[in-house]
């Protein structure tokens, strides 16, 4: 693909990610972006870590969800790496897993029997919060070049400003439900118990802290029950 044809279809890709209207869409397009785009890619997925305990999301094939699971196993490679991002490296990649791999020895020889023969983690970071990583696969040895390597990481940097947006937009999104939840709930027990707006909501704090349940579950019950229950 040539640079204009490829900067064009990154141009449309990075406003088809900002037009997605949740988190989950928007990784699913991020990751068939990624197998769209990017030369030599046949599977892509993005992994969270969670301490040593790894998250798949949104791959395109089963391949991404059993490497990962593999690399959870034997804590490394490449796309745990990269998601781990220890230093200043943010690409991190095996160019023919059927070679000798120094740093990730017992997962190189383990995914070739996967069906991996090359792959490429990318960290998908903005300057305040860093995301986890794309990882690209492809079947054949050597399939990934310097150009693959250069389109990949300028999709993991418009995904990352994308997948940043998607949750700030829910957690915006969750946080005006769960206002709109206590708001309601409060005006069920003033009307029900005669309660000021202060004692309503105190009156929910206290439950809150009592039985150990966030502010909005106990909202939510509350308009449920019609505060019968309270």
């Amino acid at each position: 693909m040539g640079w204009e044809n490829f900067a064009t279809r990154m141009a449309a890709m990075a406003r088809d990610l900002l037009s997605q209207d949740s988190v989950d869409a928007t990784l699913e397009r991020i990751t068939g972006s990624a197998v769209e785009i990017v030369e030599g890619c046949d599977a892509a997925g993005i992994l969270i870590l969670h301490g040593r305990r790894v998250q798949s999301l949104a791959p395109t094939e089963d391949l991404v969800v059993r490497s990962d699971a593999l690399q959870e196993r034997l804590g490394e490679g490449p796309c745990f790496d990269a998601a781990r991002h220890d230093g200043e490296k943010r690409v991190f990649r095996i160019e023919d897993v059927t070679v000798y791999q120094d740093r990730w020895p017992r997962y190189a020889a383990q995914a070739r029997a996967l069906g991996v023969g090359s792959m490429m983690g990318f960290l998908l970071y903005t300057d305040d919060e860093e995301l986890g990583a794309l990882n690209l696969y492809a079947r054949q040895p050597a399939a990934f070049s310097a150009a693959s390597e250069t389109s990949g990481w300028l999709l993991a940097s418009h995904a990352a400003v994308a997948l940043s947006s998607a949750r700030n937009a829910a957690q915006l999104h969750q946080a005006l439900d769960t206002r709109h939840t206590i708001g309601q709930a409060m005006g069920i027990l003033i009307e029900r118990h005669n309660l000021t707006e202060d004692d309503a909501f105190a009156a929910m704090r206290r439950l809150s802290q009592e039985r150990n349940t966030k502010l909005r579950e106990i909202a939510r019950q509350v308009c449920e029950t019609g505060g019968t229950k309270i």
